[in-house]
């Protein structure tokens, strides 16, 4: 299966992102490695071939050809509802669940400070401009300080002409991208605050998340506008597809319900602090729709690099340069299938076959573990890898460099 850019997700509602395949190597700061496969059928019974999970971007998209802007929200099942976006649908509990978690004191408290958001624009560039297609894409936002800033997921925004906000008292302004970082799926929009009373949301911190940690999600499902769900967080540390190829390490997995609608939503711990950004969802290559494994973006990237997207600035993240894959075998560690010529792996002396076990003192046991330990550091950090070539464990001393726009 082929990758698609943004624009092509953007226009064919919410495909895949870089769909995962181990049978090849994967580049460690590039896509994350699939569950195992699923155990043959027992002999005699004629199943269909089992369905490789993916990850599809969670963004709600009407596209229409020759420039038309759509009136409705376009479901997963194909289905157009006359007006869904103007209609709250809320979960809500009258008293806590026993696990710390108060939905309904929650919902209160933490939805005056989400925002809907609607962007317009051109999907694809693909071909003759009388092909191109115009679509409205939309999504879930969040405010943060009072300055008028809203965060969201950068797919949310891609490439739109035009931005448009909604608060939860029904007043709509319009914004525009100030920052924008593809390797994490976050971007910053602006806003004119006078005349509004902002409700921003406390940043958390994700790192502290363990698993059985009850969260909440409140976003657009389907454009049901302000709509809560609620769960657990099912893991933590987990790798997920980024916009610009390559990985975003220690994301959240939970199994709130996340649906078209919710990207760029806000995952909130028991006491209506963002611990994530709503991102991404997993499939069995069915339906784009809640299977119970939801990943968010952890806030803790999103808190280091506020200010440099706030600014406009450009955000820079560490990059080895190698393609890397788990072990077949018990044993643990990230085996690397290729070296990028020129890059920094390759000038600290990694050669293809090297097995990393440790990065500086950071224990590796998969090429998760690899891509988390990279993304914990800056470019230009000198980090030692610990290695089993053959029979050896030798350590190399490597150079991080910047991650480039794309892989």
């Amino acid at each position: 299966m082929g990758t698609t850019t943004l624009r092509e997700r953007k226009a064919h509602m919410a495909t895949t992102l870089h769909p995962p395949n181990h049978r090849t190597p994967l580049w460690s700061e590039g896509t994350p490695p699939p569950p195992d496969d699923p155990p043959p059928a027992p002999p005699g019974r004629r199943d269909r071939p089992p369905r490789r999970s993916r990850l599809v971007a969670l963004l709600a998209v009407a596209a229409l050809l020759g420039g038309s802007v759509s009136t409705g929200v376009l479901a997963i099942a194909g289905v157009f509802r006359d007006d869904p976006a103007s209609t709250t649908s809320v979960v809500r509990a009258s008293s806590s669940d026993g696990s710390g978690l108060d939905a309904g004191a929650l919902y209160a408290s933490a939805s005056p400070g989400v925002v809907d958001i609607t962007s317009k624009g051109i999907s694809s560039s693909d071909g003759p401009p009388q092909a191109q297609s115009q679509a409205t894409a939309t999504g879930t936002g969040f405010v943060v300080g009072t300055d008028g800033h809203i965060v969201t997921a950068a797919h949310v925004v891609d490439g739109a002409s035009s931005i448009s906000i909604k608060f939860a008292d029904g007043t709509t302004r319009t914004a525009t991208v100030t920052g924008k970082d593809d390797a994490t799926d976050v971007a910053v929009l602006k806003f004119d605050p006078s005349g509004l009373t902002l409700h921003p949301l406390k940043l958390a911190n994700s790192a502290s998340l363990e698993v059985g940690d009850s969260v909440a999600a409140i976003g657009d499902p389907f454009g049901y506008a302000r709509s809560i769900s609620t769960g657990i967080v099912s893991g933590v540390d987990r790798t997920i597809s980024a916009p610009n190829g390559f990985t975003v390490a220690h994301a959240v997995q939970t199994d709130a319900a996340l649906n078209p609608g919710n990207s760029g939503g806000p995952l909130l711990n028991a006491n209506g602090e963002v611990v994530g950004i709503v991102d991404q969802i997993a499939t069995d290559g069915g339906a784009d729709q809640s299977s119970g494994v939801g990943f968010a973006v952890p806030i803790d990237l999103v808190k280091s690099s506020l200010t440099e997207l706030k600014a406009g600035d450009k955000v820079e993240h560490a990059y080895l340069g190698i393609a890397t894959s788990d072990l077949a075998s018990a044993a643990t560690g990230a085996v690397i299938g290729q070296v990028r010529a020129g890059g920094p792996a390759a000038g600290g002396g990694v050669k293809a076959g090297d097995v990393v076990t440790k990065l500086g003192d950071t224990t590796v046991k998969s090429s998760s573990d690899l891509v988390a330990a990279i993304a914990d550091h800056k470019p230009g950090d000198k980090v030692v890898l610990t290695i089993r070539r053959g029979s050896d464990t030798i350590e190399r001393t490597v150079t991080l460099g910047t991650q480039p726009a794309s892989r």
